[in-house]
Parts: C-alpha cells; structure tokens; sequence
C-alpha cells in the first residue's frame, strides 16, 4: 500500500484530520469539536474507495499523537474512536 499522510485542518473550536493516499481522490476524516478543553471526537469517516487499508485507525493515532503533544483530553463520541480506546489501555490516561 501506498503511504498514507495525515494532515491535520483547524478552526476556532473545531477540526478534521484528513488522511491522504498518493494517487486516490477520496480522502478519510477524523471530525472533532472542541468542548472545556477537551477534543470530541464526533466521527470517523473512510470512504469505500480506501477501506479496508487501516485508514481509520492512522486517524485514531494522530489525533492520540497530538493529545499527548498538545495536552488535550479526547472525548470519544465517535464508536469507532471509542473501540480503539477500549482497545489500547495505554490511552487511558488521554480519555476526558
């Protein structure tokens, strides 16, 4: 596969990263909102186009990346990003 890019886009109190595979015009995204502080993690979309390549978990990361650079909690309201905290334990520590 293809190597993916994560970019992340930010406005006032809200932001989406999106995930980039070379040659590909659907792109994933990662919504989330800000609420005290913390970031909501509201959806997880991957389009058909690029499923089925990990995509949604790459989104998961760096949202994770970014809550351990930054210093935010994450609210996951998204079942998907709530799965994946059931899943890492380590993340415990970054769920509001």
């Amino acid at each position: 596969m293809a190597e993916v890019t994560i970019s992340r886009h930010v406005s006032d109190s809200a932001g989406e990263y999106h995930a980039h595979i070379p040659g590909e015009t659907a792109i994933g995204r990662l919504t989330w909102s800000e609420h005290n502080g913390a970031r909501i993690a509201e959806h997880t979309l991957v389009p058909p186009e690029i499923a089925g390549r990990g995509i949604a978990a790459l989104l998961v990361e760096a949202l994770i990346a970014d809550a351990r650079e930054l210093g935010f909690k994450v609210i996951p309201a998204c079942s998907y990003v709530a799965a994946q905290f059931k899943r890492h334990a380590e993340w415990t520590d970054l769920r509001a």
